[in-house]
């Protein structure tokens, strides 16, 4: 197998979804910001995107559970960031109490190295609005965001993302595939 079908065998293209569909080419001016690009009249229905209301497959459905974890982790060394991730976890739980948050770690869980604690998203507007807050208040912590879909390992390595300096897990705790 050639290296670019070993490329397409494992990511899908994310045009798919307009295989064989007529579309008209999309505009190539930009707005009056000179920057960002006019899109023209391509959505002529005016619709959104359904990404608004559910988060794409294979990311777990609100009614089958939470969408996505925010793992938020402290040293716990440093006496400074451990009061900063206490007050944090208490600011989160009064300004997001429809979220799923647990306890305060003082010690490592699973397969997080070192202590924190997890909220967990449900929609994509929660997970948006803790993404946005903890993106001015998470200070000196880092965040590791993960979908949940049915391949625990691909969620925490692959399909993660880090706000600040990413923490090695120990992955020999995740599951492969479905569970």
């Amino acid at each position: 197998m050639s290296t670019s079908a070993s490329f397409w065998a494992r990511y899908q293209s994310p045009l798919k979804i307009y295989e064989g569909l007529t579309l008209a080419p999309l505009p190539t001016g930009t707005n009056a910001d000179q920057k960002s690009l006019n899109n023209g009249d391509i959505n002529t229905q005016n619709q959104l995107s359904d990404a608004y209301q559910q988060h794409p497959e294979p990311i777990r459905s609100k009614d089958k559970g939470n969408s996505f974890d925010f793992h938020i982790y402290h040293l716990p060394s440093n006496a400074d960031e451990k009061k900063y991730a206490q007050e944090l976890h208490e600011r989160i739980r009064r300004e997001f109490p429809e979220m799923r948050i647990y306890r305060f770690w003082d010690r490592p869980v699973g397969p997080h190295p070192i202590p924190m604690f997890e909220i967990n998203t449900f929609t994509p507007s929660e997970t948006g609005a803790l993404f946005g807050f903890l993106t001015i208040w998470r200070g000196p912590l880092s965040v590791l965001i993960h979908p949940n879909t049915d391949d625990e390992f691909k969620d925490h390595t692959e399909l993660c993302s880090w706000m600040g300096r990413p923490v090695p897990l120990d992955t020999s705790f995740l599951k492969h595939g479905p569970h």
